[in-house]
């Protein structure tokens, strides 16, 4: 993911502090005091996004854009920031010509959750669509929030190695948890289940957490009546995230 480039655009040197804080533990940044150094910078490199702040003296945010635009300088997504104004400006700045609006102070989360949309979209147009179709109905299977939040922190080939090492244990722990039901040994089941409950919670895969979590308690109680059943319906669940991962827009941006 460091292979994307943000160009920050602000006159205020704190502010620009503050988005190079948040933004280089994932994205290479450049930054530019104003408009004007802002275009000059566009002409003579590439960027895959461009945040703008609006207030800004020389030449302002919105004048900037419009020279990009008229220009055609580039055609990546551009972002408005802004510390005088707030959400309800949003529709406002979109008919300006910007991608996306974020009110200052930024929220770190909001401000990468934005950038790692347009990026997406941008290199990828028709994966707007999946991606909120995957945070409107696989959520559950695999949480994109907690994806984003690890890849502030991580590029997207640890990330990719962290789920692949869950996939291989979790692949393991059933082959165990097979050959123990076969000769019945039920009871020692739950120290499989409890590896990957604590697994599958730490990275988000949500389904097979919350019923490994039942599963496991059942066992600890005595109550093997469904283990058998829970263990091939777990198997599933197990399948169905190991497929969702191969096409998941976060996992394979």
């Amino acid at each position: 993911m460091k292979n994307n480039k943000v160009l920050i655009v602000d006159d205020n040197a704190l502010n620009r502090k503050v988005f190079q804080n948040i933004i280089g533990q994932v994205y290479q940044c450049e930054v530019a005091e104003n408009g004007k150094e802002a275009l000059e910078k566009i002409k003579k490199e590439s960027f895959d996004i461009i945040i703008l702040d609006i207030q800004m003296p020389m030449l302002d945010g919105i004048n900037t854009l419009k020279i990009i635009k008229e220009e055609q300088l580039t055609f990546v997504p551009v972002i408005a920031v802004s510390a005088f104004a707030n959400e309800n400006d949003r529709d406002y700045f979109l008919s300006a010509g910007f991608d996306d609006f974020i009110s200052k102070p930024v929220k770190p989360k909001q401000l990468l959750e934005s950038l790692q949309k347009h990026i997406l979209m941008s290199k990828s147009p028709g994966k707007l669509e999946k991606i909120e179709s995957e945070i409107q109905s696989n959520t559950e299977i695999l949480n994109p929030k907690v994806v984003l939040q690890l890849l502030k922190y991580n590029s997207i080939e640890n990330i990719r190695l962290v789920y692949n090492d869950f996939i291989d244990e979790t692949e393991r722990l059933l082959s165990e948890i097979e050959y123990q039901l076969k000769y019945g040994e039920y009871s020692q089941i739950g120290e499989k289940l409890h590896i990957i409950k604590g697994n599958s919670g730490t990275i988000g895969a949500l389904e097979i957490f919350y019923f490994t979590q039942s599963f496991e308690k059942n066992i600890k109680s005595g109550n093997f009546d469904n283990t058998v059943k829970d263990y091939i319906y777990l198997k599933s669940l197990f399948e169905r995230f190991k497929t969702h991962c191969k096409s998941s827009v976060y996992l394979n941006p």
